[in-house]
């Protein structure tokens, strides 16, 4: 039996494309509320906090701070047998998600009242739209790994109702931006190891007479 002889120690690339969305996220909405201060606008309406692999992410949405949450995970991938090879590379198409989750209060506005729901709802959308335009933006074409990240896409745009124990959570309204991702993916070779010496006896005809013997040692001087 064949085995490995080395360590499995590495990080796949969906897991790195899946933080690097998340970084490219944190990032941007630290810029954007640094453009808004400078512009005059409400920083605030620019801001929401990044995490990744949540499962219950709208847990960290506090009566007292409304600050949206986005959450990125990753779902699933598939590789068509006619992209790479069966030996090292596979060119991958994987799916990951981009989770928002407001919460909103009810207000009065200049028209009347404005119910929680809606204004979640509002909220949601706005967060969507930033995440959207971040991640569809010129300089994250290829979410900043080219080389590694060949193509990105934005399959869906969806608003739902986030629920615990089967029941929705009240006030809190989530937008899911769904991104497909094509990217490479590599696994382990075989390694040889360093040649050390060749020896060679080169036989001129069938009588086995030899005519010439000769050892070399590696590394060539």
């Amino acid at each position: 039996m064949s085995v490995l002889a080395e360590l499995i120690d590495k990080t796949d690339n969906f897991e790195l494309i899946r933080d690097k969305i998340a970084v490219i996220l944190a990032n941007e909405t630290a810029n954007q509320q640094a453009l808004a201060t400078a512009a005059g606008e409400d920083p605030e309406l620019w801001k929401f906090a990044v995490y990744t692999e949540r499962a219950n992410p709208w847990e960290s949405l506090r009566a007292d701070d409304d600050t949206p949450i986005v959450n990125v995970w990753f779902e699933t991938s598939t590789a068509p047998k006619r992209t790479g090879n069966v030996v090292e590379r596979q060119q991958v198409t994987g799916t990951f998600h981009v989770d928002c989750y407001c919460r909103g209060s009810a207000a009065s506005s200049g028209s009347g009242h404005l119910a929680g729901d809606e204004q979640a709802a509002r909220n949601v959308q706005r967060i969507l739209r930033l995440v959207r335009n971040i991640l569809m933006a010129a300089q994250n074409t290829y979410l900043q790994m080219r080389g590694v990240v060949w193509h990105r896409w934005p399959q869906s745009l969806t608003v739902f109702q986030p629920q615990m124990d089967a029941r929705n959570v009240e006030q809190v309204i989530a937008a899911r931006l769904t991104l497909a991702v094509d990217f490479n993916e590599f696994s382990p070779q075989v390694e040889g190891e360093a040649l050390e010496i060749l020896s060679v006896d080169v036989k001129r005809d069938s009588d086995g007479q030899i005519m010439a013997e000769a050892d070399y040692s590696y590394p060539l001087p």
